[in-house]
């Protein structure tokens, strides 16, 4: 048990982090939305990973803690006024919009998670624990399971009831031009040629930049501001 506690600790740590953004922030603001959600899934990865339901939690462990750091240094970068990374930006760009509802702020910063971080997080996570992304494929399809799972809940739980058919007509379309499932899928290929790429830095470097600026191409769409 005191080895499970060594491992689980720096996921509790990002849950504590993420439990202080949530207590500090408006619960309309954007960011939170968002947070909330994440909040959610670290819980149950924390959860899971306690239960031993994790067949390497090193491996989990390290996946789960460098994909948080990454929104938790996007964070950092917006409250110290530097610009965080362009998957982001949308975000905290449009976080107190009128016209951008609470489900549009969660799928958007889901799409800049997924999109953008999970691929760089499964490069930290090998480079830590010194393996191939093929070694964290099962720990990078439970997180993606768990987090598909969630998001229909999340789009019941946020989207407008049938009073507002007005906003939910279009916010449907919106949305459903977005897919979880195959964010996941081009994440993994992301990964996987980031990896191959590790060697050359400029490449490499390109690379991240292309996909940066993509995923955050996506997220200015799923925020566009509906009509009350």
């Amino acid at each position: 048990m005191v080895q499970l506690e060594h491992l689980t600790a720096p996921v509790d740590a990002v849950v504590a982090r993420m439990r202080a953004l949530d207590a500090a922030l408006p619960p309309r603001d954007g960011v939170a939305v968002f947070n909330r959600v994440y909040l959610a899934v670290t819980e149950e990865v924390d959860r899971r990973l306690d239960a031993g339901e994790f067949p390497d939690p090193r491996a989990a462990t390290a996946l789960d803690v460098r994909f948080a750091e990454r929104y938790l240094a996007a964070v950092d970068a917006a409250a110290a006024d530097r610009r965080p990374p362009a998957c982001w930006r949308p975000l905290f760009q449009f976080r107190r919009h009128p016209g951008v509802r609470p489900l549009q702020f969660a799928l958007a910063g889901i799409n800049a998670h997924i999109g953008h971080d999970l691929a760089l997080a499964v490069v930290d996570a090998c480079r830590t624990l010194d393996c191939e992304p093929a070694d964290l494929e099962d720990e990078f399809d439970r997180v993606g399971d768990l987090l598909v799972s969630l998001e229909e809940r999340i789009r019941e739980d946020l989207m407008p009831g049938p009073d507002l058919f007005q906003i939910a007509d279009p916010l449907t379309h919106l949305l459903g031009s977005w897919s979880l499932e195959r964010a996941r899928d081009a994440t993994w290929a992301a990964a996987r040629a980031l990896w191959a790429l590790r060697h050359c830095a400029d490449v490499a470097e390109g690379f991240t930049e292309r996909l940066d600026a993509a995923v955050g191409f996506a997220g200015r769409m799923l925020l566009t501001p509906l009509a009350d």
